[in-house]
């Protein structure tokens, strides 16, 4: 998610607080892209390199689908598509930078708003996502033929909740949600074959608090009541430590699924 730099920058060492959060809320946080917190934070990446695995897979089929796509910044990441290649995703603003970074390529963009994926059934020999808001399992069984293959990075169990919980306090329950055996068990009730489960935790650091205010306007579902003035307290405090020489530090958690459905 968040770029892996060497050498992070300290905004917050030069600008005031006020400053920050200006600039933070002014930003825009469209699409899918994180390159806006480059020097501001950082993030490990997963072991596996999605993006790489997913620019092969592409290259070796002749139909796939991503879900939840975003603005498509991932899938334009690959040098070849398939003949037909097409994503869906569920925020009009996002669908928009999809249409216009796809589109191009022949790309189908299909709007989605939770229901029923608009495909029709055994479509796609491939089917991908990387952070899906919540698979869809019998879905996914539906458009792949059979033989077909889905491959996809979830986001796993307690990611970022040790900024999550400075803002909204402990969510012991919460953090069970998205845990990789039990959606492994609901892919397998779906009558998908599950071949592999694997798990990865990355360490997260915000380097001044314009960073954290951008990832939660982006990440919206992350403190759903967020906002400057509601929490200004906890945002003075973060500032506070970051502005001693102290990142915040979070972790990230992942799962990679490869599935596929039996013929």
């Amino acid at each position: 998610m968040l770029r892996r730099v060497a050498t992070p920058v300290h905004p917050a060492r030069v600008r005031t607080y006020e400053e920050l959060i200006a600039e933070a809320t002014d930003a825009d946080v469209t699409g899918w892209g994180f390159d806006w917190l480059t020097g501001r934070a950082t993030e490990e990446r997963p072991p596996w390199g999605y993006a790489r695995m997913l620019a092969r897979l592409l290259g070796e089929v002749e139909s796939a689908v991503d879900i939840d796509t975003g603005g498509g910044e991932v899938v334009a990441e690959a040098p070849r598509l398939p003949p037909r290649m097409a994503v869906t995703e569920s925020w009009p603003a996002n669908a928009e930078r999809a249409r216009a970074l796809l589109g191009p390529r022949g790309v189908e963009v299909f709007d989605t708003d939770g229901g029923p994926l608009p495909l029709p059934d055994r479509s796609f020999e491939l089917v991908t996502s990387r952070h899906p808001v919540r698979p869809d399992w019998d879905e996914i069984h539906r458009v792949l033929i059979p033989g077909g293959r889905y491959v996809a990075q979830h986001v796993g169990p307690g990611s970022a909740f040790e900024l999550i919980e400075f803002f909204l306090g402990p969510l012991p329950e919460a953090r069970r949600k998205r845990h990789p055996e039990d959606e492994a068990e609901a892919a397998r009730r779906a009558g998908l074959a599950v071949d592999s489960v694997r798990t990865a935790r990355c360490r997260m650091e915000f380097h001044d608090v314009g960073a954290v205010v951008w990832i939660l306007r982006k990440c919206v579902w992350w403190v759903p009541d967020f906002s400057v003035i509601r929490y200004e307290n906890e945002l003075r405090e973060l500032d506070r430590r970051m502005r001693e020489g102290s990142p915040f530090v979070a972790h990230s958690t992942r799962h990679l699924i490869e599935a596929h459905r039996p013929v």
